[in-house]
Formats: structure tokens, sequence, C-alpha cells
């Protein structure tokens, strides 16, 4: 094995090409990724999960008892 390929690779560290890169960088600034997006946020997700599933199963039980089922 060669030197080169046992020391670890510095991650800022540009791989590219600069004109590589510059394709790379308009690809990003356009279209559906030149969008700014809040941060995802998991908790309100599984918030608004137990909501809807809770509200689904009070409104089930709602119309057993309507119908005469309980």
């Amino acid at each position: 094995m060669a030197e080169s390929d046992q020391q670890p690779h510095d991650p800022n560290e540009r791989r590219l090409f600069p004109e590589d890169q510059a394709k790379v960088d308009a690809f990003l600034k356009r279209g559906v990724n030149s969008v700014e997006r809040k941060p995802f946020r998991p908790v309100f997700l599984v918030i608004l999960l137990i909501v809807v599933v809770t509200g689904f199963s009070l409104l089930s039980q709602a119309i057993s008892r309507w119908a005469g089922v309980y």
C-alpha cells in the first residue's frame, strides 16, 4: 500500500477540481435545494401523531355509541 492510502483524509480537504466544485455549488443554489427551511422537529411530529390517533379513537368510540354498538 502506498503511504498516502494509510493517512487519514482531512474532512475539510476538497476532493473536486474547482470547476466541478463550482458545478456542485451552482446545483445546490437552484431549485428545491435553494429554499431555506425550518429545522426538522421530530418531537412536534410525535405529538401531532399522538393527537391525531387519540382524536380518531375518540371519534370512533363516539360513532359506535351513537350507532348503538355499546
